[in-house]
């Protein structure tokens, strides 16, 4: 299977009956903003470089981001962030994601999140992070070549060492603590890193800054060897 074979059956899922509700809706009544616009509405596929050595793992698409663009981190403000990082590191072409066909290139780089569907509230339950994360397994399969996964939150960090078995990674126990920057060597595969998601409850607080998060992927080139 490839991974447009994949994506193509990925954005058919309707394994979980609260996040095809949810996304429907939204899809439908819109944010103002965004009112003359439509809506993806559906599961949305991780994007980017076929041939990239570093993963990005993020949490979920956003409402009125990856929701309504179709594409992972385009359109919101946490996106804003990532491809600003991802560009000034050599990752992007260009610091800006806003629609699917806006000119973005990725360049070793792919990125996915450990679930689908917009949930409510950014949040999914534990059932629809299970249901979900073969999708993104799938993905990591068909990559072949990762050398590094970039883990953007704690539930994008548990997601990474949650795939790590049927991966065939052997992830260290006890558990490492997640933290912004920490660096684990996965036995038989990548190194995981970490960083502070670039959600607004982050970046408005100064949890997480500009600099803190470039200095991940620099960290992430330095380790492909770029």
């Amino acid at each position: 299977m490839s991974l447009g074979e994949l994506h193509a059956d990925l954005v058919e899922c309707r394994r979980c009956p609260r996040l095809v509700e949810w996304r429907e809706r939204v899809g439908v009544e819109k944010r103002a903003a965004f009112r003359e616009e439509d809506y993806w509405a559906k599961p949305v596929p991780g994007f980017g470089d076929a041939g990239a050595r570093v993963v990005i793992v993020g949490l979920a698409p956003a409402a009125h981001g990856a929701n309504r663009t179709g594409r992972m981190f385009t359109g919101d403000r946490s996106g804003e962030w990532l491809f600003r990082a991802l560009h000034r590191t050599g990752f992007a072409n260009q610091p800006t994601a806003v629609h699917r066909d806006d000119g973005l290139v990725l360049r070793d780089v792919f990125v996915t999140s450990a679930v689908h569907c917009a949930p409510p509230q950014n949040v999914p339950t534990s059932e629809e992070r299970s249901r979900c994360l073969d999708w993104t397994i799938n993905e990591i399969q068909l990559l072949r070549t990762v050398e590094v996964v970039v883990a953007l939150g704690g539930l994008g960090y548990d997601a990474v060492l949650r795939m790590a078995d049927p991966l065939g990674w052997v992830r260290p126990r006890p558990k490492p603590r997640f933290g912004h920057g920490v660096e684990i060597e996965l036995t038989d595969g990548p190194t995981l890193l970490c960083s502070y998601h670039p959600s607004q409850q982050n970046t408005f607080t100064g949890r997480l800054t500009e600099e803190m998060l470039e200095a991940v992927f620099e960290r992430a080139s330095t380790l492909v060897g770029r």
